[in-house]
């Protein structure tokens, strides 16, 4: 499924959209050049489910984590890992079982990367962006593409 994004708003409003469809054990992948709003996606996601109104780019610190009411949310951005081993010292493995997990740059994980896990891609596209889904069960993506006219 693919999302116009005409502007960062709206990027931010699909993360919050997609924030109320996740449970634990879910890994959304959050793939893209540098720029194309990975951040920002889990700046709308993340707003939505907790009380946080500042959420930094995880990119020196690896691994941001909040409170959310039913669950903890993990945003990592991998961009800056040598070895995929390396998330093994972070507890993604576990995270990935116990929280909701947001991973910028999943290409990094290697083998570690789940198989199940849904995915964004998000692609610059003329003055603005598009973002292809995948891993969402039919009946959300109706709902997406009904509110993302």
């Amino acid at each position: 499924m693919k999302i116009i994004l005409s502007n960062e708003f709206k990027t931010r409003s699909l993360g919050a959209h997609m924030a109320h469809s996740a449970q634990i054990g879910d890994v959304i992948t959050l793939a893209g050049p540098l720029g194309a709003g990975k951040t920002s996606f889990a700046r709308g996601f993340i707003e939505a489910l907790t009380d946080v109104s500042d959420v930094p780019s995880p990119t020196y610190t690896l691994v941001q984590t909040y409170a959310a009411r039913e669950f903890e949310i993990w945003h990592c951005d991998l961009y800056r890992l040598n070895t995929s081993e390396d998330i093994l010292e972070l507890g993604l493995l576990e995270a990935f079982e116990e929280a909701v997990c947001l991973i910028e740059w999943p290409g990094k994980m290697g083998r570690y990367h789940p198989k199940d896990c849904k995915s964004v891609q998000i692609d610059f596209q003329d003055q603005g962006r598009i973002a292809t889904l995948s891993g969402w069960s039919p009946e959300f993506e109706t709902m997406l593409k009904a509110d993302f006219k």
